[in-house]
């Protein structure tokens, strides 16, 4: 059994786009499983009906207004240097309407919705393929994975959403009386569930370096501090994926490839700018194809 597991990233899942597109599209790779986390949620069900264009189209044209209905932060670019900074009337905004975190992403649910019809869904799930998407219940203090075989259609899109709603910036989104935001604040990179749901075979997508190449700019402001704050702990719950999984993979016999980025694509994954997108897709089937002509897989 053959599964393609792709990590949270972000804007970063353009890259695992362009990888994805090589192993399906020129390598022919047929998997039995797609699973993913945050920005990789929203890629699963389209790559697992083979439709690359159409998901290719999807990540290269979305900007800020696409994902957020009341975006938390301003961007400014100066000098070739991005900086952000706190929308204090946005912020102030929605916490007056009662909203529980600093931004509204139903802007991001709508847009999930115009992109997985429901003919879509009906064929994936009358399919063979399984597509889980992960989400963190935080009431239950558990980490959840949400197949397409087990949900109505409505259900599952609010699960790919929810998957990616990164705390505390995107919404809070309460369902089935509790409260879910993104699967990455559990499992960032959900290599043991692809083997526990009986995977033998694992091509892994990492949107981050192997190595930490990082050193990240001085806190200015409360809304960065909590920016690296939160950056900092899903970079260690994604380390420490990754190792219960090679674990796993090891103690059960499995094959896997892992596909890291080899540079560092952005320091905030939450900005959503069209140009870099594309870049970064291109750059993905570029390094995937490299990857497999020097070490076939």
């Amino acid at each position: 059994m053959r599964a393609l597991v792709i990590s949270g990233g972000g804007s970063k899942g353009a890259f695992a786009g362009g990888v994805a597109q090589y192993l399906i599209q020129d390598l022919g790779r047929k998997y039995d499983l797609f699973i993913g986390t945050s920005t990789g949620s929203l890629l699963v069900s389209h790559l697992a009906l083979s439709k690359i264009e159409e998901i290719k189209t999807f990540y290269t044209s979305v900007n800020q207004s696409s994902i957020f209905k009341s975006c938390p932060f301003t961007i400014k670019k100066k000098r070739g240097y991005t900086s952000i900074s706190i929308h204090h009337m946005n912020v102030l905004r929605n916490l007056l309407k009662g909203n529980k975190s600093f931004g509204d992403s139903t802007n991001l649910r709508d847009l999930i919705g115009s992109a997985i019809s429901e003919s879509y869904f009906k064929e994936l799930q009358s399919g063979d393929t399984d597509v889980v998407v992960t989400v963190t219940n935080l009431s239950a203090n558990e980490v959840e994975y949400k197949s397409i075989k087990e949900c109505l259609y409505e259900d599952f899109l609010d699960w790919i959403w929810i998957s990616c709603n990164y705390p505390p910036f995107m919404s809070l989104v309460r369902k089935n009386y509790c409260d879910y935001v993104d699967g990455g604040l559990g499992s960032m990179v959900p290599i043991e569930e692809a083997i526990n749901r009986g995977a033998t075979e694992l091509d892994v997508i990492i949107l981050e370096t192997e190595i930490n190449y990082l050193n990240r700019m001085p806190t200015k402001n409360p809304f960065s501090l909590i920016t690296n704050m939160v950056d900092f702990m899903m970079n260690r719950i994604e380390h420490q994926n990754i190792r219960i999984g090679k674990f796993k993979a090891m103690e059960h016999n499995v094959a896997i490839n892992l596909f890291y980025t080899p540079t560092v694509l952005t320091t905030n994954s939450l900005v959503f700018d069209k140009e870099k997108m594309t870049q970064w897709w291109a750059k993905g089937y570029k390094f995937a194809k490299k990857k497999n002509i020097s070490n076939p897989l």
